[in-house]
């Protein structure tokens, strides 16, 4: 017990080294950007890359907040994550296009239910909720710009974007070079969409009482089924914050930047 409650603290203590000299202020960074298709808006924070060069090609990184971010004040969805891609080493090192889109009050990313699927539904997937569906549609846009590196596009999420983690992939299997989804669940019977073409690395605290690590397993094993090789790791001692022990992990965007399409 004492070495799990010593690496939990160093993790924390970790964390808080990286991101001690990011305040609230420096969230700033992230443009407001509003999204508009036919009537409907998504809000969402875009951080450009650092000393941009319009000649340039970056990588870009969409990040799929949790429920307990949603909203339309356009700040939210920065809560978690959003002082991660400010330290100096991932400005630096891992310079990129970061978004934060914010889902509405009132909607979900994940429109598609685990625990109600059946095989009667397998080969006709619903549409997307309007939230999902108007990220996926401002990312079509974007990465058509010159600017976009397309080889390295990336996904991540937490809790209820770990589950939009997963069904992003079902709808653009094409689109991503790597995904993160943390804390999250997903449809196993539809995992072959990706399985072989996105790398994953999956997070999930085993103490988890919100959503349960069962989940993250059963979509790892699923992917292997499908021929993918999926990385996962499980947090001992750790409930639904399990995004904090990601986020505190050394080679956390060392390990997405080194993936790409072209592999």
């Amino acid at each position: 017990m004492i070495y799990i409650k010593t690496m939990k603290y160093l993790a924390s203590i970790l964390l808080l080294f990286f991101f001690s000299n990011i305040n609230s202020q420096s969230l700033n960074l992230y443009e407001k950007k509003v999204f508009i298709f036919k009537n409907d808006t998504l809000n969402y924070r875009i951080l450009k890359p650092l000393n941009y060069d319009p000649n340039n090609q970056y990588p870009v990184h969409l990040f799929l907040h949790g429920s307990g971010e949603r909203g339309n004040d356009n700040f939210s969805q920065l809560t978690h994550g959003g002082k991660l891609f400010l330290t100096k080493e991932s400005r630096e090192r891992y310079n990129s296009w970061v978004i934060f889109p914010q889902c509405s009050k009132n909607d979900r990313w994940p429109s598609l239910e685990s625990d109600q699927w059946n095989e009667i539904l397998k080969n006709k997937i619903s549409q997307p909720n309007k939230s999902l569906g108007l990220v996926m549609k401002l990312m079509d846009k974007f990465i058509k710009q010159k600017q976009v590196d397309k080889q390295k596009i990336y996904v991540s999420g937490l809790s209820m974007g770990g589950m939009g983690t997963f069904e992003i992939l079902i709808r653009r299997p094409n689109m991503f070079a790597a995904a993160t989804p943390i804390c999250g669940n997903g449809i196993t019977q539809l995992a072959s969409i990706y399985a072989e073409k996105v790398p994953l690395w999956i997070f999930h605290g085993s103490d988890d009482s919100v959503i349960s690590p069962n989940h993250s397993l059963k979509m790892a094993k699923a992917i292997i089924e499908a021929g993918g090789s999926p990385k996962v790791t499980l947090y001992e001692n750790t409930d639904h914050d399990s995004w904090s022990n990601a986020f505190a992990e050394k080679d956390f965007l060392k390990w997405i930047h080194s993936k790409s399409k072209k592999q």
